[in-house]
């Protein structure tokens, strides 16, 4: 059987309990797929992306709404080593990557030395050109990789450096890029059990 066979395999039968059931459950939850969405699967690079897009390969293949996916990479700046790993790692798992490039680790790197934080201009800067790709490609979603354990960080974080109570939430419309929605369908897994798939797997990433 080949590599990437098995392992949509073990996504649906050793670690269906902890990676495929929470994933159905936060789509259906949180009715996050409509029929005829073209959804932009956000690939960073890391485990938590690359099992999305192997979930939502699955979800593609057995379940019951009709929509697309287009399995997208920003390179912000990536070092060579990095950017082939992620090349391979898609190859290995069978993911149709589209690899575009941009400048947004020298825009923040430039911008930290005026005083800026160089964290938050990233991820905005990197969330708005995901949209703009996304757009360009004719999607009217785009979907991110953070799970549970993202949640209640981001919710602490919050709590600790702001004091409020702002949490992640699963869906959120986009105000700048008109009709565009992000989506977290990994909003139910735990990292725990990410790690798990990733070791079972032998699987290495950025």
């Amino acid at each position: 059987m080949e590599f990437y066979k098995e392992v949509e395999r073990n996504i649906i039968k050793k670690y269906r309990k902890e990676l495929y059931r929470p994933f159905v459950k936060a789509l259906d939850k949180f009715e996050l797929i409509k029929e005829n969405d073209k959804i932009a699967v956000c690939i960073s690079g890391g485990k938590d992306s690359f099992l999305m897009a192997k979930l939502f390969q699955e979800i593609m293949n057995h379940g019951n709404v009709k929509f697309e996916c287009r399995f997208i990479c920003m390179d912000p700046g990536y070092k060579e080593e990095n950017r082939k790993l992620i090349e391979e790692n898609a190859k290995k798992l069978n993911i149709p990557i589209e690899i575009f490039n941009s400048d947004i680790f020298e825009a923040s790197e430039r911008a930290s030395k005026t005083g800026q934080g160089p964290c938050y201009l990233c991820a905005r800067m990197r969330r708005g050109a995901l949209y703009t790709k996304a757009k360009e490609l004719g999607c009217n979603k785009i979907a991110l990789g953070h799970h549970f354990d993202d949640v209640i960080e981001t919710t602490l974080i919050g709590m600790f450096y702001a004091s409020q109570l702002k949490a992640m939430i699963p869906k959120l419309h986009s105000t700048n890029f008109e009709g565009m929605e992000l989506i977290r369908p990994m909003y139910c897994i735990h990292e725990e059990d990410i790690i798990a798939w990733m070791n079972y797997n032998g699987l290495e990433f950025i």
